[in-house]
């Protein structure tokens, strides 16, 4: 079994998540530069057994796309082709950031520390699109 990776994609950011090899538990892994992304996973996925991969789907709260689904359903596009062996699939990712500030501010992370470490918050966003997919997949 491999683990399950996961993708807040932004425009400069991106945050990821993956899960332990069993996919019991979902794990912030990094934040990388979104012109850097590809080579990381690539780097990643030689070096890691990955399953699958989920990609945050960006859509307003009414359910319409938000400006940056053009992006990722670029990012998608390019995956596939370049790393057909590891299928992507979309989740929807409506709220995470929200969510993702709030557990942030939550933990007790210092005001200092959010505001010098933008990339915590993608992260884990990318952490609870993984958790939430996890979860998802149980109840089926």
């Amino acid at each position: 079994m491999g683990r399950i990776l996961s993708i807040d994609y932004g425009k400069r950011r991106t945050g990821l998540a993956v899960t332990d090899p069993l996919q019991i538990i979902a794990n912030g892994l990094a934040t990388v530069e979104t012109r850097n992304l590809m080579d990381f996973l690539k780097k990643y996925l030689a070096q890691e057994s990955v399953e699958k991969i989920v990609i945050g789907k960006p859509t307003q709260p009414n359910g319409t796309p938000s400006e940056n689904l053009a992006r990722v359903e670029a990012f998608v596009k390019r995956w596939q082709k370049e790393m057909p062996s590891v299928p992507i699939v979309y989740y929807d990712e409506r709220f995470t950031s929200v969510l993702a500030h709030r557990a942030i501010i939550e933990g007790g992370v210092k005001k200092k520390t959010r505001r010098e470490n933008k990339g915590l918050v993608d992260e884990v966003s990318a952490t609870i699109i993984l958790q939430d997919f996890m979860n998802s997949q149980r109840r089926i």
